[in-house]
Protein backbone atom coordinates (compact mmCIF):
# COMPACT_ATOMS: atom_id res chain seq x y z
CA UNK A 1 0.00 0.00 0.00
CA UNK A 2 1.22 2.91 -1.01
CA UNK A 3 1.65 6.21 1.81
CA UNK A 4 0.51 9.75 0.16
CA UNK A 5 4.43 11.34 -0.11
CA UNK A 6 5.06 11.88 -3.74
CA UNK A 7 8.74 11.62 -4.91
CA UNK A 8 9.99 15.06 -6.17
CA UNK A 9 13.99 14.78 -7.36
CA UNK A 10 16.24 11.40 -8.25
CA UNK A 11 19.96 10.68 -7.26
CA UNK A 12 22.21 10.99 -10.17
CA UNK A 13 23.01 8.18 -11.54
CA UNK A 14 26.61 6.41 -11.38
CA UNK A 15 29.67 7.87 -14.04
CA UNK A 16 29.60 4.37 -15.28
CA UNK A 17 26.56 5.14 -17.31
CA UNK A 18 27.97 7.99 -18.96
CA UNK A 19 31.00 6.57 -19.91
CA UNK A 20 29.59 3.43 -21.57
CA UNK A 21 26.96 5.95 -23.38
CA UNK A 22 29.39 8.21 -24.61
CA UNK A 23 31.32 4.82 -26.18
CA UNK A 24 28.46 3.32 -27.51
CA UNK A 25 27.61 6.76 -29.28
CA UNK A 26 30.92 7.06 -30.19
CA UNK A 27 31.41 3.63 -31.72
CA UNK A 28 27.85 3.66 -33.79
CA UNK A 29 28.64 7.16 -35.15
CA UNK A 30 31.83 6.02 -36.58
CA UNK A 31 30.73 2.48 -37.67
CA UNK A 32 27.67 4.53 -39.25
CA UNK A 33 30.06 7.47 -40.38
CA UNK A 34 32.05 4.79 -42.61
CA UNK A 35 29.17 3.21 -43.94
CA UNK A 36 27.71 6.33 -45.47
CA UNK A 37 30.96 6.87 -46.66
CA UNK A 38 31.01 3.28 -48.85
CA UNK A 39 27.15 4.08 -49.16
CA UNK A 40 27.65 7.10 -51.15
CA UNK A 41 31.46 7.09 -52.08
CA UNK A 42 31.89 3.41 -53.11
CA UNK A 43 28.83 1.83 -54.61
CA UNK A 44 27.79 2.80 -57.84
CA UNK A 45 24.08 0.95 -57.91
CA UNK A 46 21.58 1.15 -55.66
CA UNK A 47 18.13 -0.67 -55.35
CA UNK A 48 15.41 -0.41 -53.05
CA UNK A 49 17.15 -1.66 -50.07
CA UNK A 50 20.36 0.76 -50.75
CA UNK A 51 17.40 3.63 -49.98
CA UNK A 52 16.35 2.09 -46.57
CA UNK A 53 20.02 0.88 -45.25
CA UNK A 54 21.27 4.44 -46.07
CA UNK A 55 18.42 6.17 -44.57
CA UNK A 56 19.16 3.84 -41.11
CA UNK A 57 22.86 4.84 -41.16
CA UNK A 58 21.57 8.55 -40.94
CA UNK A 59 19.09 7.98 -38.36
CA UNK A 60 21.88 6.66 -36.00
CA UNK A 61 24.25 8.86 -37.34
CA UNK A 62 21.63 11.33 -36.00
CA UNK A 63 21.79 9.73 -32.26
CA UNK A 64 25.96 10.39 -31.72
CA UNK A 65 25.13 14.74 -30.94
CA UNK A 66 22.31 13.47 -28.02
CA UNK A 67 24.84 11.41 -26.35
CA UNK A 68 26.79 14.46 -24.36
CA UNK A 69 23.05 15.82 -23.30
CA UNK A 70 21.88 12.29 -22.39
CA UNK A 71 25.16 11.86 -20.24
CA UNK A 72 24.61 14.91 -18.48
CA UNK A 73 21.29 14.29 -17.30
CA UNK A 74 22.64 10.71 -16.14
CA UNK A 75 25.62 12.34 -14.03
CA UNK A 76 23.84 15.46 -12.98
CA UNK A 77 24.30 15.92 -9.55
CA UNK A 78 21.40 19.07 -9.74
CA UNK A 79 18.30 19.12 -11.01
CA UNK A 80 18.63 19.36 -15.07
CA UNK A 81 18.39 22.81 -16.23
CA UNK A 82 18.09 23.22 -19.66
CA UNK A 83 17.31 25.47 -21.53
CA UNK A 84 13.79 25.04 -24.11
CA UNK A 85 15.98 25.29 -27.29
CA UNK A 86 18.63 22.54 -26.00
CA UNK A 87 15.40 20.75 -24.25
CA UNK A 88 13.60 20.30 -27.73
CA UNK A 89 17.03 19.56 -29.40
CA UNK A 90 17.68 16.68 -27.21
CA UNK A 91 13.79 15.43 -27.35
CA UNK A 92 14.02 15.69 -31.50
CA UNK A 93 17.54 13.81 -31.38
CA UNK A 94 16.56 10.85 -29.69
CA UNK A 95 12.91 10.47 -30.98
CA UNK A 96 14.20 10.84 -34.70
CA UNK A 97 16.94 8.43 -33.69
CA UNK A 98 15.50 5.99 -31.80
CA UNK A 99 12.30 6.25 -33.87
CA UNK A 100 13.53 6.15 -36.90
CA UNK A 101 15.61 3.56 -36.84
CA UNK A 102 12.26 1.23 -35.72
CA UNK A 103 11.04 2.41 -38.75
CA UNK A 104 13.21 1.80 -41.14
CA UNK A 105 14.13 -1.51 -39.57
CA UNK A 106 10.47 -2.60 -40.03
CA UNK A 107 10.73 -1.38 -43.80
CA UNK A 108 13.76 -3.53 -44.72
CA UNK A 109 12.11 -6.61 -42.96
CA UNK A 110 9.17 -5.80 -45.08
CA UNK A 111 11.32 -4.95 -48.63
CA UNK A 112 13.46 -8.09 -47.88
CA UNK A 113 9.77 -10.05 -47.39
CA UNK A 114 8.58 -8.73 -50.58
CA UNK A 115 11.55 -9.77 -52.49
CA UNK A 116 11.89 -13.07 -51.96
CA UNK A 117 8.25 -13.98 -51.23
CA UNK A 118 6.67 -11.73 -53.78
CA UNK A 119 9.56 -12.05 -56.26
CA UNK A 120 7.28 -12.16 -59.37
CA UNK A 121 4.78 -9.77 -58.25
CA UNK A 122 5.36 -5.80 -59.41
CA UNK A 123 4.69 -3.96 -55.84
CA UNK A 124 5.54 -0.36 -55.16
CA UNK A 125 8.02 -0.88 -52.26
CA UNK A 126 10.57 -2.81 -54.83
CA UNK A 127 10.61 0.61 -57.14
CA UNK A 128 13.75 2.78 -55.88
CA UNK A 129 12.27 5.74 -56.94
CA UNK A 130 8.88 4.92 -54.64
CA UNK A 131 10.82 4.00 -51.66
CA UNK A 132 12.92 7.31 -51.62
CA UNK A 133 9.33 9.08 -51.11
CA UNK A 134 8.63 6.83 -48.38
CA UNK A 135 11.76 7.74 -46.79
CA UNK A 136 11.27 11.37 -47.14
CA UNK A 137 7.51 10.65 -45.51
CA UNK A 138 8.88 8.73 -42.76
CA UNK A 139 11.65 11.62 -42.34
CA UNK A 140 8.58 13.96 -42.20
CA UNK A 141 6.81 12.27 -39.77
CA UNK A 142 9.55 11.85 -37.56
CA UNK A 143 9.82 15.96 -37.48
CA UNK A 144 5.90 16.25 -36.72
CA UNK A 145 6.41 14.26 -33.87
CA UNK A 146 9.14 15.36 -32.76
CA UNK A 147 7.97 19.11 -32.90
CA UNK A 148 4.51 17.81 -30.98
CA UNK A 149 6.69 15.79 -28.35
CA UNK A 150 8.44 19.34 -28.14
CA UNK A 151 4.89 21.23 -26.98
CA UNK A 152 3.23 18.50 -24.96
CA UNK A 153 6.55 18.07 -22.63
CA UNK A 154 7.90 21.68 -22.10
CA UNK A 155 10.61 22.62 -19.73
CA UNK A 156 8.63 22.97 -16.53
CA UNK A 157 10.33 24.80 -13.22
CA UNK A 158 10.01 22.19 -10.19
CA UNK A 159 11.80 23.68 -6.51
CA UNK A 160 13.23 26.88 -8.76
CA UNK A 161 14.63 24.38 -11.03
CA UNK A 162 14.18 23.36 -14.84
CA UNK A 163 13.24 20.50 -15.67
CA UNK A 164 13.61 18.54 -19.28
CA UNK A 165 12.15 15.07 -19.82
CA UNK A 166 11.91 14.17 -16.03
CA UNK A 167 9.57 12.02 -15.26
CA UNK A 168 9.17 14.18 -11.61
CA UNK A 169 7.41 16.64 -13.41
CA UNK A 170 4.62 16.99 -11.32
CA UNK A 171 2.21 18.54 -13.76
CA UNK A 172 3.47 16.48 -16.55
CA UNK A 173 2.50 12.86 -15.20
CA UNK A 174 -0.55 12.19 -16.74
CA UNK A 175 0.97 13.54 -20.52
CA UNK A 176 4.17 10.66 -19.72
CA UNK A 177 1.63 8.22 -18.78
CA UNK A 178 -0.16 8.36 -21.80
CA UNK A 179 2.73 9.37 -24.52
CA UNK A 180 4.39 6.01 -23.20
CA UNK A 181 1.53 4.16 -24.29
CA UNK A 182 0.65 5.00 -27.26
CA UNK A 183 4.90 5.18 -27.97
CA UNK A 184 5.13 1.59 -26.59
CA UNK A 185 1.53 0.27 -28.84
CA UNK A 186 2.35 2.14 -32.59
CA UNK A 187 6.02 2.98 -31.87
CA UNK A 188 7.32 -0.82 -30.81
CA UNK A 189 4.71 -3.29 -30.53
CA UNK A 190 3.38 -2.61 -34.14
CA UNK A 191 6.27 -2.70 -35.84
CA UNK A 192 7.81 -5.22 -33.73
CA UNK A 193 4.91 -7.56 -34.66
CA UNK A 194 5.31 -6.80 -38.45
CA UNK A 195 8.94 -7.78 -38.45
CA UNK A 196 8.11 -10.77 -36.44
CA UNK A 197 5.05 -11.66 -39.61
CA UNK A 198 7.34 -11.07 -42.37
CA UNK A 199 10.27 -13.14 -40.75
CA UNK A 200 7.75 -15.83 -39.87
CA UNK A 201 6.41 -16.20 -43.54
CA UNK A 202 9.75 -15.76 -44.90
CA UNK A 203 11.06 -18.76 -43.44
CA UNK A 204 8.01 -20.78 -44.05
CA UNK A 205 8.53 -19.92 -47.61
CA UNK A 206 12.11 -20.93 -47.59
CA UNK A 207 11.45 -24.13 -46.37
CA UNK A 208 8.82 -24.98 -48.46
CA UNK A 209 10.23 -24.40 -51.80
CA UNK A 210 13.56 -26.41 -53.17
CA UNK A 211 15.69 -24.16 -55.33
CA UNK A 212 18.82 -25.52 -56.93
CA UNK A 213 20.02 -22.11 -57.61
CA UNK A 214 23.10 -20.88 -55.76
CA UNK A 215 22.16 -17.57 -56.19
CA UNK A 216 18.36 -18.10 -55.09
CA UNK A 217 19.61 -19.38 -51.98
CA UNK A 218 21.95 -16.64 -51.76
CA UNK A 219 18.99 -13.81 -51.78
CA UNK A 220 16.57 -16.34 -48.92
CA UNK A 221 19.56 -16.48 -46.83
CA UNK A 222 20.61 -12.76 -46.95
CA UNK A 223 16.85 -11.59 -46.69
CA UNK A 224 16.81 -14.28 -43.59
CA UNK A 225 19.52 -13.18 -41.88
CA UNK A 226 18.75 -9.32 -42.55
CA UNK A 227 15.38 -10.00 -40.52
CA UNK A 228 16.22 -11.89 -38.01
CA UNK A 229 19.39 -9.30 -37.43
CA UNK A 230 16.47 -6.71 -37.10
CA UNK A 231 14.37 -8.82 -34.42
CA UNK A 232 17.97 -8.96 -32.64
CA UNK A 233 17.97 -5.61 -32.43
CA UNK A 234 14.06 -5.07 -31.36
CA UNK A 235 14.41 -7.46 -28.46
CA UNK A 236 18.08 -6.35 -27.12
CA UNK A 237 17.70 -2.51 -27.61
CA UNK A 238 14.14 -1.30 -27.93
CA UNK A 239 12.49 -3.69 -25.67
CA UNK A 240 14.01 -3.30 -22.02
CA UNK A 241 13.55 0.41 -23.17
CA UNK A 242 10.23 0.46 -23.18
CA UNK A 243 9.52 -2.36 -20.65
CA UNK A 244 11.48 -0.02 -17.82
CA UNK A 245 9.42 3.84 -18.93
CA UNK A 246 6.41 1.73 -18.90
CA UNK A 247 7.60 0.47 -15.23
CA UNK A 248 8.50 3.64 -14.37
CA UNK A 249 5.14 5.99 -15.40
CA UNK A 250 3.17 3.27 -14.25
CA UNK A 251 4.60 3.47 -10.50
CA UNK A 252 4.91 7.75 -10.94
CA UNK A 253 0.91 7.90 -11.79
CA UNK A 254 -0.35 5.03 -9.60
CA UNK A 255 2.59 4.71 -6.73
CA UNK A 256 4.36 7.79 -6.00
CA UNK A 257 5.33 7.52 -2.34
CA UNK A 258 7.51 3.99 -3.51
CA UNK A 259 11.09 6.73 -3.99
CA UNK A 260 13.68 3.96 -3.25
CA UNK A 261 11.71 1.51 -6.23
CA UNK A 262 10.89 3.97 -8.29
CA UNK A 263 14.52 5.46 -8.20
CA UNK A 264 15.86 1.75 -8.67
CA UNK A 265 13.47 1.21 -12.01
CA UNK A 266 14.91 5.30 -13.01
CA UNK A 267 18.28 3.01 -13.38
CA UNK A 268 17.08 0.06 -14.81
CA UNK A 269 15.64 2.84 -17.68
CA UNK A 270 18.91 4.98 -17.71
CA UNK A 271 20.58 1.52 -18.47
CA UNK A 272 18.05 0.27 -21.10
CA UNK A 273 18.89 3.82 -22.71
CA UNK A 274 22.22 2.69 -23.02
CA UNK A 275 21.14 -0.53 -24.81
CA UNK A 276 19.17 1.46 -26.84
CA UNK A 277 22.41 3.17 -28.35
CA UNK A 278 23.72 0.07 -29.05
CA UNK A 279 21.12 -0.58 -31.98
CA UNK A 280 23.79 2.03 -33.90
CA UNK A 281 26.46 -0.60 -33.49
CA UNK A 282 24.49 -3.05 -34.87
CA UNK A 283 22.69 -2.05 -37.58
CA UNK A 284 25.80 -1.90 -39.72
CA UNK A 285 25.89 -5.57 -39.92
CA UNK A 286 22.48 -5.44 -41.70
CA UNK A 287 24.55 -3.55 -44.39
CA UNK A 288 27.20 -6.33 -44.14
CA UNK A 289 25.66 -9.39 -43.91
CA UNK A 290 22.19 -8.43 -45.62
CA UNK A 291 23.53 -6.59 -49.20
CA UNK A 292 25.97 -8.12 -51.40
CA UNK A 293 26.48 -4.62 -52.64
CA UNK A 294 27.62 -3.26 -49.72
CA UNK A 295 29.58 -6.04 -48.83
CA UNK A 296 31.55 -6.24 -52.47
CA UNK A 297 32.53 -2.22 -51.87
CA UNK A 298 33.58 -2.90 -48.42
CA UNK A 299 35.67 -5.37 -49.33
CA UNK A 300 36.87 -3.94 -52.55
CA UNK A 301 37.63 -0.75 -50.07
CA UNK A 302 39.88 -2.43 -47.38
CA UNK A 303 41.59 -4.04 -50.48
CA UNK A 304 42.08 -1.17 -51.80
CA UNK A 305 43.30 0.61 -48.66
CA UNK A 306 45.47 -2.49 -47.92
CA UNK A 307 47.37 -2.43 -51.48
CA UNK A 308 48.00 1.19 -51.27
CA UNK A 309 49.54 0.42 -47.70
CA UNK A 310 51.71 -2.27 -48.99
CA UNK A 311 52.97 -0.10 -51.68
CA UNK A 312 53.53 2.74 -49.72
CA UNK A 313 55.88 0.23 -47.26
CA UNK A 314 57.39 -0.79 -50.90
CA UNK A 315 57.99 2.86 -51.79
CA UNK A 316 59.62 3.39 -48.33
CA UNK A 317 61.83 0.04 -48.64
CA UNK A 318 62.82 1.05 -51.48
CA UNK A 319 63.74 5.02 -50.78
CA UNK A 320 65.44 3.32 -47.49
CA UNK A 321 67.53 1.04 -49.50
CA UNK A 322 68.26 3.51 -52.35
CA UNK A 323 69.91 6.43 -49.44
CA UNK A 324 71.94 3.30 -47.70
CA UNK A 325 73.23 2.74 -51.06
CA UNK A 326 73.84 6.40 -51.32
CA UNK A 327 75.50 6.43 -48.58
CA UNK A 328 78.36 3.21 -48.86
CA UNK A 329 79.15 4.84 -52.21
CA UNK A 330 79.98 7.72 -50.46
CA UNK A 331 82.21 6.17 -47.84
Amino acid sequence: MSNNKTCTAEEAQDISLMVFLCLVYTTGFLLNVFSLWIFIFRMTKWNAGTVLQFNLAISDALAFPAAPLLAAYFVNENKREFSSFLCDLKIALISTHIYGSILFLTLISVHRYVVVVHFKRSLRIKQKAFVKKLCFGVWCFLLVCAIIFGILLPVTDEDGHKHCIFIHQTGLVSKYFIINFVLVVFGFLVPFIVAVVCYSCLARTVTQVNSKSLHSQSVKTKSLRTIGICLVIFGFCFFPLNVTRTVAVVLKKYFPGHCQLLIRVETAYYSSNVLAGVNCCLDPLIYFFGSHSFNKSFRGSVKIRSEKEKDNRTETDTSNSTNRNAIHSTV
